[in-house]
């Protein structure tokens, strides 16, 4: 199926970079920038992880929904989004504008795997 791609490098990135702030809390806060809300820092580390982990494990067996491909596009969509928007503002470091470059790219490939969806391949 035409989602299997995108799933899996979808689910490479984010089982990468969801846990990184559980690795090492100084590695990830010399790159992001220093965290007042370690919490909420973990929430989405634990939630990318999460995401990730179920995007692989759907792509390992051929079972890619199209639910699962709106939970993959629409997750670097917000993600994306959230980068650009709080850089813009100010509110964390440019360095996460790598990150919107990424997400930018899963969400690119998850459009291309609709259309050749929507075209029967």
């Amino acid at each position: 199926m035409a989602f299997q791609r995108p799933a899996r490098r979808q689910a490479a990135y984010f089982l990468l970079t969801g846990p990184s702030p559980f690795v090492s809390r100084r590695a990830f806060e010399a790159v992001t920038g220093p965290k007042r809300e370690w919490w909420l820092v973990q929430t989405v580390g634990l939630l990318v992880t999460a995401i990730g982990a179920g995007l692989g494990a759907a792509a390992a067996r051929d079972r890619v929904t199209r639910e699962l491909a709106l939970i993959g596009a629409g997750s670097a969509a917000a993600l994306g989004a959230i980068d650009v928007v709080h850089v813009a503002r100010r509110r964390i470091r440019p360095t996460y504008l790598g990150d919107a470059v990424v997400e930018a790219a899963l969400l690119a490939g998850w459009a291309s795997a609709w259309r050749a969806a929507r075209a029967g391949r």
